[in-house]
């Protein structure tokens, strides 16, 4: 089989590394990509997968969720192993995201492109990188700028929504303030996909106080930015909460297309912290929701309908997502669709598509069965 998935719940993380390659060991691996729960001691997870996969490429990040067979899980371990027959991977590290100039990126990227081998099919190229970082906008924009017309999709990892510390798995550690890229060259068939169920409203939220360096706005309209955007969404700004956030994000349109800013959360100062850059004058507008299972539903289909019968899907849907399928009541149905689909994949702090960072959002990337 060129490409299978593994998934453990084991809390033990020597043990949910050897149910993992037990579930993925494959004759002539080219590539393992995993994505593990951030209560792992990941010293420990790391040396097991070392150990487990010697010889082999390995690249993963620490997750808000994982996403694989055993469903839509916390506190678990999943993994994807490609054969050589099915896909050829070159892969890159970017070291110190806080400070890294976007030419030295695109240098990097380029040198990649440069090895990738146009003959053994198309490409797609995935980007794993620190979630709190705060820096994904330009990094992002840097790669697919470099990666030209190979497409690209990304995750910011998360660590189950503490905000404390996320790391990407590259050159055989956990690492902070670092990011993992990997071109994937295969002869399948593929489609990189971006889908989210919101719309923006009427009313014009302008950003007229803004900290960009570390995503907080701090006026709306010359309000306090609690106090407007809580007045725009009818709720009392005491009652803010995470629920409130994922039901109703904010938007900004981009060459006539909506892509969605969600807040993290409510400080103190009466302040929002975003997901995503922002800076003053920016107009945002409160975002109204779609039926989430419906426009799911027709993305897979959407899906199907180009590739055929999934052989894997790599997902990577905000955490924010998460929370609004929980208080929507329909996480199971969410499930269901995606363990019907193959997705492997994680809840993110962030998504990348096509160098544009974004929030409340499922982006990845669809790969056909062999034919």
């Amino acid at each position: 089989m060129s490409i299978k998935t593994g998934h453990s719940l084991a809390s033990d993380p020597r043990q949910a590394v050897l149910e993992m390659h037990q579930a993925i060991a494959q004759p002539e691996t080219a590539l393992v990509i995993f994505f593990c729960s951030s209560d792992y001691d990941l010293d420990v997870l790391a040396a097991e997968i070392n150990t487990r996969f010697a010889g082999i490429p390995v690249i993963g990040t620490t997750t808000a969720g994982e996403i694989g067979p055993a469903g839509y899980r916390a506190g678990s371990l999943v993994g994807v192993s490609f054969s050589v027959a099915s896909c050829t991977p070159v892969i890159g590290h970017i070291t110190g995201l806080s400070r890294v100039g976007e030419a030295a990126v695109q240098a990097d990227v380029w040198a990649m492109r440069r090895q990738v081998q146009d003959e053994a099919g198309s490409s797609f190229a995935l980007l794993l990188l620190d979630g709190l970082c705060g820096r994904e906008e330009p990094i992002a924009h840097a790669c697919q700028a470099a990666l030209g017309n190979i497409p690209l999709v990304g995750g910011s990892a998360g660590d189950n929504q503490h905000f404390v510390a996320t790391a990407v798995f590259a050159d055989g550690a956990f690492r902070q303030d670092s990011a993992v890229l990997v071109i994937l060259t295969t002869q399948l068939p593929f489609k990189v996909f971006r889908s989210h169920h919101f719309a923006g409203t009427a009313e014009p939220l302008v950003v007229t106080e803004a900290d960009a360096a570390h995503r907080i706005v701090r006026e709306i309209n010359g309000w306090p930015a609690a106090q407007a955007y809580a007045q725009a969404i009818g709720v009392p700004v005491e009652s803010l909460s995470a629920a409130h956030f994922a039901a109703a994000p904010l938007v900004v349109r981009i060459n006539g297309n909506d892509y969605v800013r969600s807040i993290r959360q409510l400080n103190p100062d009466g302040s929002l912290t975003l997901y995503c850059a922002i800076e003053r004058g920016v107009v945002l507008r409160v975002a109204k929701s779609l039926d989430f299972m419906q426009v799911r539903r027709a993305l897979f289909d959407d899906l199907r309908r180009s590739v055929g019968t999934p052989g894997l899907v790599l997902g990577m849907d905000c955490v924010h997502c998460q929370l609004e399928a929980q208080t929507l009541d329909e996480k199971a149905a969410i499930e269901q669709l995606f363990l019907g689909n193959r997705v492997v994949g994680f809840s993110s702090y962030g998504e990348q598509f096509m160098g544009i960072h974004v929030n409340q959002t499922l982006t990845g990337v669809v790969i056909g069965e062999a034919g």
